[in-house]
């Protein structure tokens, strides 16, 4: 299985052999637990969820936290499934750390990015903003809108104003630079999506994407 649940801790440079300086992004990733296994026979499918993060007993719903019980696993908070092809190496609290990737692999890694709230067409659509001289009065406002009489109407997808961000985003093909099995860490090359302390999901790179 190439996948895990992990946390951004946030970003910092390392130097290659050559001396260059290359932006990572630190992934606590994991350790995860295996919380579950998916069977052809019960399920219908081949699957194994993981859980990662504790998390108190009455922050959890009721068939949440039931789960645990029966598996007999201390409370988690965040649940994830990853398909395999092979459900049948994995049993209910297995570890699953940082080490199913290798050095140099690619890996997509998915979060949310940070939530900007309700944002204008400037800040959200990156568009330019009025002149500010001789009385113009429409400094960031998005401008004319309509069609006039034909079709007297706005049409569907027009950048306008709206709420910016909190928004789930996939950064594709990242490298993993360095993996520190010990503490459960990746290093993986440029920027991804969300706040530092953020939940993020790092899968391997299928070979077509």
């Amino acid at each position: 299985m190439k996948g895990i649940i992990g946390k951004k801790l946030g970003m910092t440079r390392v130097f290659d052999e050559d001396g260059t300086a290359v932006p990572v992004t630190v992934i606590e990733a994991g350790p995860c637990v295996v919380t579950r296994v998916r069977t052809t026979e019960t399920d219908g499918y081949q699957a194994v969820q993981l859980g990662f993060g504790r998390a108190r007993r009455h922050s959890l719903k009721k068939p949440v936290a039931g789960q645990f019980e029966a598996a007999k696993l201390k409370p988690m908070r965040k649940l994830v499934e990853f398909r395999v092809d092979d459900s049948s190496g994995y049993e209910v609290g297995q570890e699953i750390g940082a080490d199913v990737f290798e050095t140099g692999e690619l890996v997509d890694v998915t979060g949310w990015s940070k939530g900007r709230g309700f944002q204008g067409v400037v800040k959200r659509h990156g568009h330019s903003i009025g002149r500010m001289t001789h009385g113009n009065k429409s400094k960031r406002a998005p401008g004319s809108i309509g069609q006039s009489a034909s079709p007297a109407k706005v049409w569907k997808g027009k950048k306008l104003p709206g709420r910016m961000g909190q928004e789930r985003v996939t950064v594709k093909r990242l490298p993993v630079i360095e993996i520190d099995s010990e503490k459960s860490i990746l290093l993986v090359r440029g920027a991804v999506p969300g706040a530092n302390n953020g939940l993020v999901l790092v899968r391997k790179t299928n070979a077509a994407g």
